[in-house]
């Protein structure tokens, strides 16, 4: 592994390997295939290019994404590898020149879509190439039962027909034991070794609150917390994306829509612009994130309720990949889970299919309704586990109140009863309070026994009642009817006084519990003034090479830099991430700035 170790230092600037990354190199190089669970910002990427370039040939990287690809490339391109990718965006001439270095083995690394791999013609061309390896990144995607199937997947078993000498290592952040097995069986890798790292993100913070002006706690997180700073906020709908985006900018932010209903040149351009650029904001869809390797975004946030905790994990886990403090945020309601059951029951899908997704749902909505850790029960989920409470989440940092709601309860559920499971909460919340509205007085509910008897509790507290009735099953929504509520079974027990609930308090809006609410270092930066001037050097570089600031040096660097600032021009490369090529390209313009500011 000296061979290992020594591009590590070499190339990519860091010292020492992390978790399994020195084993699964190791059995790369052995020409072993290797199954890959890593979470994001675990070194994933490393587990493949280090045996690309240590063995002979090319590696080819089969990855789902053209923004992934670009964005891998141009880091490489920056360390001095000799990197390239094949898709759509490239011109005639410029696919010639992949195609020429790749058949002439000038290439440590090839990055391509499963679409050109599956290319008679390419493959045709490969088995004329030496070839090192095949690394198959997103492997969840051959999943059919996961989060993100792509039917273009389930061809790459083309490689074990075609390629079955070359070692093959297939990589995801994201895959429950069942997605595992599947990804092996479905790729036939040969006898692979299984590497799981775990799912644990110990640098993210994860804050979940219920939807209380969430908009208005938003701006506070933005202002307060994240002021300058990278950051990804995703909508359910496209609509919602346009009008936050439009509200965030008119506060004064940087803030660009991202949604499939775009232009394909407006998405790129203010994807290139987000990341091209600090302190932007992006809200999205979904359709963004997926091979955004932006190591700096200090915050995702998420405005509506994801559809699963794989979804949920993949999108907070681009948060923070450069291991400083990240928040994971998301205000999330009832609405967002009738929306969820609704778009689930006019899928075409298969029963079996349908029984996944709401099983998923489930699982979601209950990490969002726990009241003990939150990293607990998500690493839960993918069979993983942490070792007592986290001390990173606002539940372990501040814990959660709760009450005897018995009486709340039964309150609730008898005023589903007295309006024939016709209504949906926000009426219901009326009638308990005694708020006379139009449709409290067409339907005469003001003269129902239940009319007012649940003055003691807020509106605002009646709906989190309902929510957490919904999310242990005591109420069932109905969205054929409008997403009225209907009793079951559990209900008539809780009417009964069979059992008692027990709910947690509701929060007020926007309040933060003094331990969360700062993730920046409490130590004090003496040279404040050395790390703006290497930022703005960072910048300068960035836009001479058209590359990403973060492909110059990473934001972990210069802090350690300025922080502890090298006596020598020799001594940078002892930082994170400075690497022989880097030195060598920027050391000087850097050591420069870093003579002339150091605090002595």
């Amino acid at each position: 592994m000296s061979t290992a170790l020594s591009i590590l230092k070499r190339i990519f600037g860091y010292q020492e390997f992390r978790g399994h990354q020195e084993e699964i190199i190791n059995t790369l190089i052995s020409g072993r295939d290797a199954l890959v669970l890593m979470p994001t910002g675990g070194g994933k990427s490393l587990c493949y290019q280090i045996p690309a370039l240590a063995r002979e040939g090319v590696g080819v990287v089969i990855s789902p994404l053209i923004a992934l690809m670009q964005d891998q490339v141009q880091a490489l391109q920056a360390l001095g590898v000799s990197a390239a990718y094949l898709n759509s965006s490239l011109t005639s001439k410029q696919a010639y020149q992949v195609h020429k270095k790749l058949n002439s083995g000038q290439l440590d690394l090839l990055y391509v879509a499963p679409e050109r791999l599956m290319m008679p013609e390419f493959i045709t061309e490969l088995k004329a190439c030496k070839l090192a390896l095949f690394a198959i990144d997103e492997a969840h995607c051959v999943s059919q039962w996961g989060h993100d199937f792509r039917p273009e997947y389930l061809k790459l078993d083309i490689l074990n027909e075609h390629f079955a000498n070359i070692p093959r290592i297939a990589l995801t952040a994201t895959a429950d034991q069942i997605t595992r097995d599947e990804i092996e069986k479905r790729l036939k890798l040969t006898n692979p070794q299984r590497f799981v790292a775990g799912f644990d993100r110990p640098n993210i913070q994860y804050r979940i609150v219920e939807k209380q002006a969430p908009k208005k706690s938003l701006l506070a997180l933005l202002q307060n917390e994240f002021k300058d700073e990278a950051a990804i906020i995703y909508c359910m709908s496209r609509k919602s994306v346009d009008e936050t985006a439009s509200w965030l900018k008119s506060e004064g932010l940087t803030a660009l829509p991202y949604h499939a209903g775009l232009s394909t040149e407006m998405r790129q351009k203010n994807q290139d612009y987000f990341i091209n650029n600090d302190g932007v904001i992006i809200v999205a869809t979904i359709a963004f994130g997926m091979g955004i390797d932006k190591p700096n975004v200090r915050l995702v946030a998420h405005l509506d309720l994801p559809k699963s905790v794989e979804a949920y994990y993949q999108e907070t886990g681009r948060a923070g990949r450069d291991g400083l403090p990240a928040l994971a945020w998301m205000a999330y309601g009832i609405q967002d889970v009738i929306i969820h059951r609704h778009m689930l029951s006019q899928s075409q899908a298969s029963p079996e299919q349908k029984r996944i997704e709401q099983a998923k749902l489930e699982a979601m909505l209950g990490l969002c309704e726990t009241s003990s850790c939150r990293r607990q029960t998500l690493l839960r989920y993918f069979s993983d586990s942490h070792p007592g409470t986290c001390n990173n989440c606002d539940t372990c940092l501040e814990p959660l109140e709760t009450w005897d709601a018995t009486v709340a309860a039964q309150k609730a559920l008898s005023c589903v009863a007295r309006t024939k499971q016709m209504f949906g909460a926000g009426h219901l919340v009326d009638i308990l309070v005694g708020k006379v509205t139009d449709k409290i007085a067409r339907f005469n509910h003001q003269r129902l026994s239940v009319f007012g008897v649940g003055q003691e509790l807020s509106p605002p507290a009646w709906r989190s009642v309902y929510q957490q009735l919904i999310a242990r099953g005591v109420l069932r929504v109905d969205m054929a009817a409008y997403g009225s509520l209907h009793l079951t079974a559990h209900s008539i027990s809780v009417m009964k006084g069979q059992e008692t609930v027990f709910l947690r308090h509701l929060r007020k809006a926007g309040k933060t519990s003094k331990k969360t609410r700062s993730l920046r270092p409490n130590k004090k930066l003496d040279n404040s003034n050395l790390l703006d001037s290497m930022k703005a050097l960072r910048l300068k570089l960035s836009r001479e090479l058209s590359v990403p600031p973060y492909v110059i040096f990473h934001d972990r660097t210069l802090l350690e830099i300025a922080e502890d600032p090298p006596k020598t021009l020799a001594d940078l490369k002892n930082f994170y991430g400075v690497g022989e090529h880097k030195l060598a390209k920027f050391g000087q313009a850097l050591f420069q700035v870093i003579n002339s500011l150091s605090v002595k």
